[in-house]
């Protein structure tokens, strides 16, 4: 794939026009000597300029760090130490902002929580390693604990394409960061679909990468047992990009593993190979009213067979029954387990949905762990047979997309149902890529999800590429909400 408007800029006309962001665009702009990291860096501080507090951001770098940063990057290149040896030289990115960096502040979107990092997460240090420029640190539901993305204690952002909707959680920022075209990647976290859900909602590709293959050591645990560091891009070809560079075991913390064998039918992915796919039963596919995410998906499953691939309906019970555990279920002791204590010493700083959600977790009993703990073993070996069966699993991202204002009127209920094709994956350690499935009639977009067994990250984001190419239409081209589209 390329992208359209790829041609000779100066700084005047990226700032007024703009170019897409994409990895590969930049990476080609960098090759052709057309643009420079310190032109691109000047662009995005214009632009950052002219949109103003809007909800995207908690914490953006000085522009003279970012400039800094371009400089050194350009003089490393001309001494042949860096440049194009270093596979993201230049590449402008984002991080949510409970992940931390040393000398940076952390927020979990909470003011009255902020702390300076003393340390910098594995996954970030490899990305700046390989050249990457930080823009800043992204808003989230706080503690990342919501799917909506507006639980937040700074401003409240909002969907990329209605002022009026939700940009999805709990890793809002970043998502609409890559969305609006302000970097090319960000790094989100996902413990019950924050990677996947703001991805479907603001028209970009999601990768929720196997538990533990991204290190998640300095970060504000939602979940340490469950908790995945996710990447948000313009295209599922930037994502596995961005997921093979910030991979590395990371020995200190107990949670890392390494990358292993995928299953051998998901090894890897050529186009017009044969596939086998599941989904929901008809009378388990819930849509809460929306005929347009119904359509929407329908003609996906039909591009899904037009590309050799054959369709099994599942029974999804107990893929809601994981549902269930994860937040009806001891899970959310975790996160009190993580800021338990701040959220007693300081109720005030705390949004009051998420006081109320974590408050309850203090009382749940060892006994109840252990009992989630036997019931997720019973359902991982109730759908392990499945797998034999299906290559992989075909959701909507979500059923449906509310309002603030809905949201703000029923916060959890609307949450809860959100959730509904996202929450088991974690629980049973599923790898997951949320891809772009065109726009509804009311101009927001929707999206499907490919769930695979672990360390099937490489299958799932070429067949994601396949998908796009295959899915036709122009509006499923667009990037994001920028002006730019996809050609083949």
């Amino acid at each position: 794939m390329r992208q359209l408007g790829i041609r000779k800029l100066g700084m005047k006309k990226l700032r007024n026009l703009g170019v897409p962001l994409t990895v590969s665009s930049l990476q080609q702009q960098y090759r052709a000597g057309e643009l420079s990291p310190q032109t691109v860096v000047e662009a995005l501080i214009a632009e950052l300029k002219v949109r103003g507090d809007d909800g995207i951001w908690i914490y953006r770098l000085p522009e003279d760090d970012l400039r800094s940063r371009a400089r050194a990057l350009e003089k490393a290149a001309e001494e042949k130490t860096t440049g194009q040896t270093h596979p993201l030289w230049g590449i402008p990115f984002s991080i949510k902002d409970c992940i931390d960096v040393a000398g940076l502040p952390t927020s979990a979107g909470s003011p009255g929580f902020v702390y300076t990092a003393t340390h910098t997460n594995p996954v970030v240090q490899n990305l700046l390693d390989a050249g990457a420029i930080l823009i800043g640190k992204t808003n989230l539901d706080q503690f990342a604990t919501g799917l909506v993305g507006i639980r937040t204690g700074y401003t409240v952002p909002h969907n990329a394409f209605s002022k009026s909707h939700i940009p999805g959680g709990s890793s809002s920022g970043s998502a609409l960061s890559v969305a609006v075209g302000l970097v090319s990647f960000a790094l989100g976290t996902d413990t019950g679909g924050s990677g996947r859900v703001p991805a479907g909602f603001n028209n970009i590709v999601g990768l929720k990468p196997t538990k533990g293959l991204l290190s998640t050591a300095h970060t504000v645990e939602a979940c340490k047992t469950l908790d995945c560091i996710s990447i948000f891009a313009l295209t599922a070809e930037d994502t596995q990009t961005i997921f093979e560079t910030a991979q590395s075991y990371d020995p200190t913390h107990p949670f890392s593993r390494p990358m292993s064998e995928p299953p051998p039918r998901l090894g890897t992915y050529q186009p017009k190979q044969a596939f086998r796919f599941g989904v929901p039963q008809p009378a388990q596919r819930e849509f809460f009213g929306n005929m347009d995410v119904e359509g929407l998906y329908e003609r996906a499953i039909a591009t899904l067979i037009e590309m050799s691939g054959i369709c099994q309906e599942i029974d999804y019970g107990p893929f809601l029954k994981a549902n269930e555990l994860l937040f009806n279920g001891p899970w959310v002791a975790e996160r009190y387990a993580s800021v338990g204590s701040f959220i007693e010493a300081a109720p005030e700083s705390v949004f009051p949905t998420t006081y109320e959600i974590l408050s309850k977790a203090g009382k749940i009993t060892a006994v109840e762990a252990f009992e989630g703990l036997y019931a997720v073993e019973v359902l991982k070996r109730k759908s392990q047979p499945l797998w034999d069966e299906i290559d992989f699993l075909v959701v909507p991202t979500t059923g449906t997309i509310y309002r603030i204002d809905e949201v703000e009127a029923e916060p959890l209920r609307l949450n809860a149902n959100l959730g509904y094709y996202t929450n088991f994956v974690n629980l049973l350690d599923l790898c997951a890529i949320a891809l772009p499935n065109g726009f509804q009639t009311n101009g927001l977009p929707s999206g499907i999800t490919l769930i695979a067994p672990p360390h099937s990250e490489s299958y799932l984001t070429k067949l994601g590429m396949a998908f796009r190419a295959n899915h036709r239409g122009s509006a499923e081209y667009r990037l994001g909400a920028t002006a730019f589209a996809l050609t083949l």
